[in-house]
């Protein structure tokens, strides 16, 4: 197996809202509020109607829940979802509560395993491949990540 990537993609952010200590640990719904995606095969929007359900936990690491939809330059709108894990470091933390420095990648801890769902038959090959994801955060607060398709050697 190797990885190819797919492409990269910028989320805007809204500051977490807190939900709370919670049966499942201390929850926090990050809303996205734009962004941009490009890769070889695509590129466009990240539209609005998504966010994160992150769930952080004692270990100083976050359990991401995230859902989103990307609409293409040429018009098909695709469904991304993915979980994984982030370190909440005092430098994510900084970023995500809105301070004016930037995490890079390898900083931290933060994969990824997004997959996607379309309809349109333009994009039909995106419905049957499988993805890892590397992040970081961006000041804002925004998130950043390379995505890569997993495909044979």
């Amino acid at each position: 197996m190797k990885l190819e990537k797919l492409m990269t993609y910028h989320a805007d952010l809204r500051v977490p809202q807190p939900v709370g200590e919670g049966p499942f640990g201390n929850r926090m719904i990050v809303e996205v509020t734009g962004g941009w995606f490009e890769g070889a095969r695509f590129k466009g929007a990240f539209l609005t109607c998504g966010g994160d359900w992150l769930l952080a936990h004692a270990d100083g690491y976050g359990r991401l829940d995230v859902r989103g939809t990307l609409l293409t330059d040429d018009g098909a709108h695709i469904y991304m979802q993915y979980s994984g894990i982030i370190q909440l470091t005092d430098g994510v933390m900084a970023a995500l509560g809105g301070g004016d420095t930037s995490t890079q990648y390898g900083d931290q801890n933060f994969f990824t395993a997004p997959r996607f769902e379309t309809g349109d038959a333009r994009y039909q090959w995106i419905n049957r491949i499988q993805c890892v994801s590397e992040g970081r955060v961006v000041a804002g607060p925004s998130v950043e990540y390379n995505v890569y398709q997993c495909v044979n050697d």
